[in-house]
């Protein structure tokens, strides 16, 4: 018999959040430097706050300890 310990699983869970985020932060990170290039404050600023959402993706709780109700949860700023 297989026994989940649900706070490993949530850790590990979350890890898949961080991956997922990485390709998202990299690319914004890019449209960043090019607003700062031609100085759009407007673009930088708006950038800054989806990156800050995707850094607080990890504050996400996590409701559940099944493997399902785990795995159910996937925050909507990582699609």
């Amino acid at each position: 018999m297989i026994i989940v310990n649900p706070d490993k699983a949530k850790a590990i869970w979350k890890n898949k959040w961080r991956e997922a985020r990485k390709p998202i932060l990299a690319s914004l990170d890019i449209e960043f430097m090019k607003a700062v290039e031609t100085g759009n404050s407007e673009k930088q600023a708006e950038i800054a706050s989806k990156k800050q959402a995707l850094r607080d993706v990890t504050l996400t709780e996590i409701v559940g300890n099944t493997p399902e109700e785990i795995k159910a949860v996937w925050p909507s700023v990582l699609n």
